[in-house]
C-alpha cells in the first residue's frame, strides 16, 4: 500500500554533520561522534558505556515493545524568518535528536514520553528549550542571533559547509542562499567573485571556470561534477561550462576545491575541482518556478516539482524531482579588427591584413607568393607589398541567437532507512558560440546522461553513468570563412588577377611620379623609392582598392561579384559548406560529426574503526570517440576506445582531543595506453580551539593526456593539429623552414623528433589559515606552489620533403603536435578572503588573488597560463533589511553589490587568437525583495552595470552589460 505523503518531511536524516550518527530501522541518536571518539580514545570506560548504549538500543529495537512518538518542526531565523539550515535538536536529557534539513524543517522519532523538552542550538544564535506536550502540531521554533553586545553579532563564517570550514584543501562555496542573491546574471557567473577564481565568458552561452592559472576555453585541467558524475563533453574531455550542466532552480550548493586533487577526485582533478549539488527530493518537494527577462533579448524560464510517497507505515519511501529550464538571447558579436600576432603587417597596409575575428584573409599557402616585397618584386610591381584576401568578418558567418534547453529527472527509492536507490537523467541542447583552437558554431547541440547509484550515506556508494553527445550541425567558424573565401575564387587565380592588375594599371602610373628612381638604375635607390610611395600613399591605397575589386570578382573585372553576405548565392554557398563534413570526398566541408560516448563506474566504502576513518574506492571509465574522421583518427572505419581505471585508499586520524587532524591519501591510475602513476596526498589541520584553523598539505595530480592530445587529426588551415600516441620524427623546425624559404638553402633546415605524449604530473604544496579576528571579521588565508612535471602543451614544425634536384618541396604541412615539456615547470600563488559582519543584515567580503608562472624556459612548449598576476574583489551585502529611510516597512529587502578588478595580462589561444586582454573592473548590482504571503522574490539586477565593454578571451567578442529583471516562486 502507498499512499501520498502531505508534508515534506524528513523520516530519517542521514546527513552526517559532526555530532550524530544513527541507527538502522529506527531513528536514534547518540552523543556527537566526535566527542564520543574524544572519550574512547582518553577514556576507556567510555567506550564499555558506549557499546552498552548499542547493545541497548538494538535489543529495545528487535524487541518493539516501545511505543514511537513523532515530532516534527522547522527552526528558523527570528529575524528574518529564514530557514536555519543543519540546527540541532536535541531531546533534553536524553541522546535523542536530529539536524534540520536544507528547509530547516526536522523529524524526530522517540519512546520518551511527552511532554519533552527539545534543546535547539545553531552557530551564532542563542540556544532555546522549547516544550512538546502534544505530537499533533507542526513546532515553529525561532532562534535569535547571538549578541556579544548591542553592535555586535558572531561570525557565522560565511554559512559555509564543513567541509569548507575543515577541508585543508582551499574550498569555495556558493550556498542556496548566496546562488538566490548573486549579482551575476546567473549563478555560474557568480562563481567569479569568488576568492582564486578566474571566469573567461568566450560567448553569452559558454563561460569558463579556472583555479591557480593555465586558463583556458578548453578547461581540460579542472573537473566538474554534478552529483558526483563528471559532466564533460566525452568528445572534448572537458566541461562547457554549465551550457549543459544543472539547472540553477535544482542547485543546492557549489563547492569549489582549488588546486591538485586527483587523490581526492580522481585524474583531470589537476587544477581544481567544481563539485555542484542538486537537491534532494526528500528534503525540498514542492513546486518552484523562475522567469527571467533582460536585455540581450534575453528570456529565461525555469520549473522544478519534487514530491513524496510514504507506504502504509507513514514512512518516506519513494521521490522524485523533474527539473526543466530554457534559456534564449541574442549573443555579443565578435569583431576585433586588430590584427594577429601572425600578421605581418598593421591595419595600415593598403594590401590588407589579417584581422582577427575575420576568417579567409590569411596570408597562408606555401605554394603561392603574396609577400611582394623581394628586391626584383619592388622593381617590378612597387607598391604591392603584402597582399591578403578579402574574408570574411564572423557576424557574417554566424547566427548570434543563443539558445540553451536542460533538464533532469530523479528518482530515489529508499531500501532501507538508511540506503537508498538513485536513478537518474540529465539532457542539455541548444546554440552558441564556442572558442577553441577555432571559433565553432555549437548547433543543436545534445548531450544526455543516464545515473544509476546504491549509497548509504557516510558509508558506502556505487554509481555507474552513461555519457552520450551528439555535435548536431556544429561547424568550424573560422575554416568556414577560409572556404568561402576559396570557393569564389582559388587562391592562385586570385593572386594572379590582383597581380595583373598591378602590372598593367598601377605600376607604369606609380614608375611616373615626380622623383621615382629610374628602374635601370644600379644600385637601385630603394630608399627614394620608399619615399615617393610613401608621399602618395593615397593614390597607392586607391589602387589597391581597385585591384582587390577585380581580385575578388569570378571574372577579374572591376565588379565586386565574390559571395556578399546576404545574398542568395551566399546562403548557397555557405549552407553547402557548413551542411558538408570535413573529410567528405566529394565536397568537404566544416561540419563536425561527434557521437562520442563515456562510460563510468566507481565505489566508495568508508571504514569506522575507533582511530578515525578509512576510506577505500575505485573507478574504470571506458571513452568511445565517433567522429568518422572528423576530429579524430578514427578514419576508414577504424573504432578507437580508450580505457583507464584508478584505485584509491586514504585515513583520516583526529588527534590530540579532535584538536589535530591527519589525512593521509594515495591513488593509483592507468591508462590504457600510459604507465601507472601514483598521486599521494598528505595534510594536517589544526585546530587550538573553535575560532582558528591552520592547515598543511601536500597534494599531487594526474592529467592523462585528453582524446585530442592523444588522437586528434583536425586541419585548421593554418596547420594541421595532431594528437601524439605514437611520436612524430623528423619534423623541420618552423624557425628553419622560414630560413629556408628565404634563402632555398637545405642546410638550414633543422630537424626533430617529438617523443609520444605522456600523463602531466603536479605536486603542490599548500598551507593556510581560517577564523575569526574580533567577533566580525571572518579571515581566509592560504599560499600554494606547484611543481609540475611533463607539462602537456604543443610544439611546431614542418612535415617537410624537398626535392633533391629542384630544391623545391614536394610536400609542406604545418603540424601542431601535443607534447610534454622536457623541464619542470613551477608556479606559484596567494590568496585571502575577508569578512566582516556590520550588524545582523550587513556585510562586507573582499577578496584578492596573487597568481605567477615562475618557470622561463627554454623549452619550446607554449605554456599558455593566461591568468592575471593580480586581481580583486569588493562585496557589500545586505538581507532581510527594511527599505531604506522607511523603517516601518517589512524586512523583505536585499540588495547585494560586488566590484571586480582584473589586471591585464597575455591570452595565449591559437596564433589566431592570442594577444593582450587589457586591464578591467566589473560592476555587478542586485536588490530584492520578497512577497513572503506569495512566497516570490523580485530581483533586479545588472552584472557589469556600467557597460564597460572588456575582452576576457582573445578572439571573443567584448563582454557589455546585461541587465534582468526576474521572479522566483518557492511553495513552501
Amino acid at each position: 500500500m502507498w499512499k501520498k505523503g502531505k508534508n515534506c518531511l524528513i523520516t530519517i536524516n542521514y546527513k552526517y554533520e559532526p555530532g550524530y550518527v544513527s541507527v538502522n530501522k529506527e531513528v536514534f541518536y547518540i552523543l556527537p561522534i566526535i566527542r564520543i571518539n574524544m572519550y574512547i580514545m582518553n577514556h576507556p570506560l567510555k567506550e564499555i558505556r558506549l557499546r552498552l548504549c548499542f547493545i541497548a538500543v538494538i535489543l529495545t529495537l528487535a524487541s518493539g515493545l516501545l511505543a514511537q512518538v513523532e515530532i516534527i518542526g522547522d527552526v528558523v531565523d527570528a529575524n528574518s524568518k529564514e530557514p536555519l539550515i543543519g540546527a540541532s535538536v536535541l531531546i533534553k536529557g536524553s541522546n535523542e535528536g536530529n539536524t534540520t534539513d536544507v528547509d530547516g524543517r526536522f523529524k524526530i522519532r522517540t519512546s520518551e514520553e511527552l511532554p519533552v523538552t527539545l534543546v535547539i542550538s545553531y552557530l551564532g544564535y542563542e540556544t532555546r528549550e522549547h516544550v512538546v506536550s502534544s505530537s499533533d502540531s507542526r513546532h515553529i521554533i525561532e532562534l535569535s542571533e547571538k549578541a556579544v553586545n548591542i553592535d555586535v553579532v558572531e561570525v557565522r563564517a560565511q554559512r559555509l559547509s564543513e567541509r569548507a570550514r575543515t577541508s585543508a584543501l582551499t574550498v569555495e562555496s556558493l550556498d542556496v542562499l548566496a546562488i538566490k542573491e548573486t549579482p551575476a546574471a546567473n549563478f555560474y557567473d557568480g562563481l567569479g567573485s569568488l576568492k582564486g577564481v578566474d571566469l573567461t565568458t568566450a560567448s553569452l552561452g559558454f563561460t569558463v571556470i579556472n583555479t591557480r592559472g593555465f586558463n583556458s576555453t578548453s578547461p581540460v585541467r579542472s573537473l566538474q561534477v554534478i552529483d558526483g558524475v563528471d559532466n564533460q563533453s566525452p568528445g572534448l574531455n572537458f566541461s562547457l561550462g554549465n551550457f549543459l550542466g544543472a539547472p540553477e532552480l535544482d542547485v543546492l550548493k557549489v563547492e569549489l576545491v582549488q588546486g591538485a586533487s586527483s587523490a581526492f577526485y580522481g585524474p583531470n582533478a589537476f587544477n581544481g575541482c567544481i563539485d555542484m549539488q542538486t537537491k534532494d527530493p526528500f528534503y525540498t518537494e514542492g513546486l518552484s518556478a523562475m522567469v527571467k527577462l533582460g536585455e540581450r533579448s534575453l528570456v529565461e524560464t525555469a520549473i522544478r516539482y519534487a514530491d513524496v510517497f510514504q507506504n502504509s507505515e507513514g514512512e518516506d519511501k519513494f521521490a522524485f524531482k523533474i527539473n526543466l529550464s530554457y534559456l534564449s538571447a541574442m549573443d555579443w558579436v565578435a569583431d576585433n579588427m586588430e590584427p594577429t600576432i601572425q600578421s605581418t603587417v598593421g591595419k595600415d597596409n593598403p594590401g590588407g591584413y589579417d584581422a582577427v575575428n575575420v576568417y579567409g584573409d590569411e596570408n597562408v599557402g606555401l605554394s603561392v607568393q603574396r609577400d611582394f616585397t623581394g628586391d626584383f618584386e619592388r622593381i617590378d610591381l612597387p607598391g604591392l607589398g603584402v597582399l591578403h584576401r578579402t574574408g570574411y568578418r564572423e557576424q557574417d558567418l554566424v547566427d548570434y541567437d543563443t539558445r540553451n534547453f536542460k533538464g533532469n529527472i530523479g528518482l530515489h527509492y529508499r531500501l532501507t532507512d538508511e540506503v537508498e536507490l538513485i536513478a537518474g537523467g540529465n539532457v542539455g541542447s541548444g546554440s552558441t558560440v564556442y572558442q577553441g583552437e577555432n571559433r565553432f558554431r555549437l548547433e543543436n547541440i545534445l548531450f544526455y546522461q543516464t545515473k544509476l547509484e546504491l549509497r548509504k550515506k557516510g558509508k558506502f556508494f556505487l554509481r555507474g553513468y552513461l555519457t552520450k553527445e551528439d555535435a548536431g550541425d556544429s561547424f568550424d567558424i573560422y575554416a568556414t570563412g577560409q572556404f568561402m573565401v576559396q570557393e569564389a575564387k582559388d587562391q592562385f587565380r586570385w593572386t594572379a588577377d590582383y597581380r595583373s592588375f598591378w602590372q598593367s594599371e598601377a605600376a607604369p602610373v606609380i614608375r611616373e611620379l615626380e622623383g621615382y628612381p629610374d628602374v635601370n638604375s644600379r644600385p637601385y635607390d630603394y630608399d627614394q623609392q620608399s619615399e615617393v610611395l610613401e608621399m602618395n600613399a593615397e593614390l597607392i591605397r586607391m589602387f589597391h582598392e581597385r585591384a582587390r575589386q577585380v581580385a575578388d570578382s569570378s571574372s577579374g573585372s572591376l565588379s565586386d561579384d565574390r559571395y556578399l553576405p546576404g545574398t542568395p548565392e551566399f546562403e548557397r554557398v555557405f549552407d553547402r559548406i557548413t551542411s558538408n563534413l570535413f573529410n567528405d570526398p566529394d565536397a568537404p566541408g566544416t561540419r563536425f560529426y561527434d557521437k562520442s560516448a563515456l562510460y563510468h563506474i566507481h565505489g566508495v566504502y568508508i571504514f569506522k574503526p575507533k582511530f578515525g576513518d578509512i576510506v577505500v574506492g575505485g573507478n574504470f571509465r571506458q571513452y568511445n570517440p565517433d567522429s568518422r574522421g572528423t576530429i579524430f583518427i578514427d578514419t576508414f572505419g577504424r573504432e578507437i576506445i580508450n580505457r583507464e581505471f584508478g584505485l584509491y585508499a586514504g585515513i583520516n586520524v583526529a588527534l590530540v582531543e579532535n584538536r589535530l587532524k591527519v589525512n593521509l591519501t594515495s591513488r593509483l591510475d592507468k591508462n590504457e595506453n600510459f604507465d601507472f602513476v601514483v598521486s599521494p596526498a598528505a595534510s594536517v589541520i589544526y585546530t587550538p580551539n573553535s575560532d582558528h584553523l591552520l592547515r598543511f598539505s601536500m597534494s599531487s595530480a594526474l592529467r592523462n593526456p585528453t582524446l585530442a592530445d592523444q588522437y586528434l587529426n583536425l586541419n585548421v588551415g593554418r596547420a594541421q593539429l595532431r594528437g601524439n600516441i605514437t611520436g612524430f620524427e623528423n619534423l623541420a623546425t618552423l624557425e628553419s623552414f622560414i630560413d629556408y624559404l628565404n634563402t632555398r638553402d637545405r642546410d638550414t633546415i633543422t630537424r626533430i623528433d617529438v617523443a609520444p605524449i605522456q600523463p602531466e604530473r603536479v605536486i603542490t604544496l599548500e598551507m593556510g589559515y581560517r577564523g575569526t579576528i574580533t567577533s566580525q571579521l571572518y579571515i581566509d588565508a592560504g599560499y600554494y606552489f606547484n611543481f609540475y612535471r611533463k607539462f602537456i602543451g604543443y610544439k611546431l614544425g614542418v612535415d617537410l620533403e624537398i626535392n633533391p634536384f629542384t630544391n623545391f618541396p614536394t610536400r609542406t604541412r604545418i603540424m601542431r603536435v601535443s607534447a610534454n615539456s622536457k623541464e619542470l615547470v613551477t608556479s606559484q600563488g596567494f590568496a585571502i578572503g575577508l569578512n566582516y559582519y556590520f550588524d545582523n543584515q550587513i556585510a562586507f567580503s573582499g577578496n584578492y588573488s596573487w597568481n605567477v608562472l615562475n618557470t622561463e624556459s627554454n623549452d619550446d612548449i607554449i605554456p599558455a597560463f593566461n591568468t592575471p598576476e593580480h586581481k580583486f574583489n569588493l562585496g557589500f551585502n545586505g538581507r532581510s533589511m527594511t527599505l531604506p529611510l522607511v523603517s516601518s516597512s517589512p524586512k523583505n529587502f536585499g540588495f547585494n553589490i560586488n566590484y571586480k578588478w582584473i589586471e591585464g595580462f597575455l591570452f595565449e589561444g591559437s596564433p589566431q587568437f592570442t594577444g593582450e586582454i587589457d586591464t578591467y573592473d566589473l560592476l555587478d548590482v542586485q536588490v530584492n525583495w520578497k512577497f513572503r504571503n506569495l512566497n516570490t522574490t523580485l530581483k533586479i539586477g545588472a552584472s557589469n552595470v556600467l557597460n564597460k565593454l572588456q575582452y576576457q578571451t582573445y578572439g571573443g567578442p567584448r563582454i557589455g552589460r546585461m541587465a534582468y529583471i526576474s521572479l522566483l516562486y518557492e511553495s513552501k
